[in-house]
């Protein structure tokens, strides 16, 4: 018999896909959706809000010994500050005094009347219970201003502030003084 030319049989390829490139795309992205998620989480201060203002037995605040607690800051323009102990209107404990933004003056301050508050508290047996600070921003302070008084706050240990926008009588004509 003749020979017959053969049948050339193809070789069969064994498909693979090479995935390294996928994975390491994947791998990108899921630390980009990561980062992306954890940037845009709203980042926001704690702020540690007193009690409601009522005190021995449902009587206004004023007629209390709490009020000797109060701390007033107010905050006007050219970063200028105003201070005071107590509840303006009748008699504050201290005069209204300006001071500045340093660590001399106003840290030390505020602390020496937290500790003052502290052992105050702690006499009568009602221990860490310190100052109980207002921060009234005014229209013409800088927001700059009112984020160093409140890192004023964390340094200082008060654990009690709150940010009023709004200012009694007197306090107007004593910011409108200085």
């Amino acid at each position: 018999m003749k020979n017959l030319p053969q049948k050339v049989r193809s070789r069969k390829l064994t498909s693979r896909v090479d995935l390294t490139a996928m994975v390491s795309v994947s791998f990108l992205l899921i630390i980009f959706f990561m980062l992306v998620g954890e940037l845009a989480k709203p980042k926001v201060m704690d702020l540690n809000l007193p009690d409601r203002f009522r005190g021995c037995g449902g009587e206004p605040i004023a007629s209390c010994f709490i009020a000797d607690r109060f701390y007033t800051v107010i905050l006007g323009d050219n970063d200028k500050i105003i201070t005071y102990s107590g509840i303006l209107s009748p008699d504050p404990l201290e005069k209204p005094t300006e001071t500045e933004f340093s660590k001399n003056k106003f840290r030390t301050e505020l602390t020496a009347f937290n500790n003052k508050m502290l052992k105050y508290s702690a006499s009568i047996g009602k221990p860490n219970r310190g100052a109980i600070v207002f921060i009234k921003p005014s229209t013409k302070s800088n927001y700059g201003n009112l984020v160093d008084i409140l890192e004023e706050m964390r340094l200082a240990n008060i654990n009690t502030y709150t940010i009023v926008d709004d200012f009694t009588p007197e306090e107007s004509k004593l910011l409108a003084s200085n």
